[in-house]
């Protein structure tokens, strides 16, 4: 990781959860670390704890929905330390609601935030690392969803279907830029973090989901962060697959 120390990396969706362990840990690694979301006063908590352990902090609410928040976003970091080097799409939800039955704003929703704002962010990073001359790293946080389809949740997998395309797409375009940018996916099972409680729509179907065995920690997906941006330049991790050893599908 030294090649990284002083080095920029934004991470989305940071305000909890995976995005929140990740921030940390690029931080606690060196690396100026940029991070948005929509809940300001969780965001500005985590800005907080970074600052007073030493890190050097950008902290913007973002919401991912609107692109000119996007921009706002990469020309504050452009401004401030020359651009991006190392991208966390992290920001994503997931919504039970069914194609045979679903509303439409739902699908709508997990659609601009799972793939369309992925697709700026990852657009506004290569460009800065392009014009730079940077061999940088972009890292989409996708789902086991990505790889099978658990019942009920096809919408939801297909948004995730489309970043697994879009972490091969970007290879491809990449290697015939002759770039030596690197991309890769993180694909985890069930992580402990407001992701049941969202799609659930309660604490208490949170609690049966994560009661059920034991479940990755946030800390844990960091930690298969930190291996992949360990990897020396010419190794290109494309995607990691994690699930709880007790998670059967």
């Amino acid at each position: 990781m030294d090649r990284w120390r002083g080095r920029v990396a934004l991470v989305t969706g940071a305000s909890s959860g995976i995005g929140r362990a990740c921030a940390a840990a690029l931080a606690r690694e060196g690396m100026r670390v940029a991070i948005c979301a929509r809940r300001s006063e969780l965001l500005d908590t985590l800005r907080d704890e970074l600052l007073e352990a030493g890190a050097e902090v950008l902290a913007r609410r973002v919401d991912v929905r609107q692109e000119a928040e996007i921009l706002a976003l990469f020309e504050q970091i452009r401004a401030t330390w020359g651009g991006v080097d190392v991208l966390v799409n992290n920001a994503g939800l997931g919504l039970a609601t069914p194609l045979v039955s679903g509303e439409t704003e739902r699908w709508r929703e997990m659609l601009e935030v799972n793939v369309l704002a992925l697709c700026v962010c990852t657009r506004e990073a290569v460009q800065d690392m392009r014009r730079r001359g940077v061999a940088g790293q972009v890292v989409h946080v996708s789902s086991m969803s990505a790889h099978r389809i658990p019942h009920g949740s096809g919408v939801y997998s297909a948004t995730k279907f489309a970043v697994r395309s879009l972490t091969e797409g970007l290879r491809k375009e990449l290697r015939e830029l002759d770039s030596d940018i690197r991309v890769a996916a993180i694909s985890p099972g069930f992580v402990e973090t407001g992701f049941a409680r969202v799609w659930g729509g309660s604490e208490e179907s949170a609690r049966r989901t994560y009661e059920a065995y034991p479940c990755i920690q946030p800390d844990e997906i960091a930690d298969a962060l930190l291996y992949l941006l360990g990897q020396p330049p010419h190794v290109e991790v494309h995607d990691i697959l994690l699930r709880p050893t007790r998670q059967p599908y």
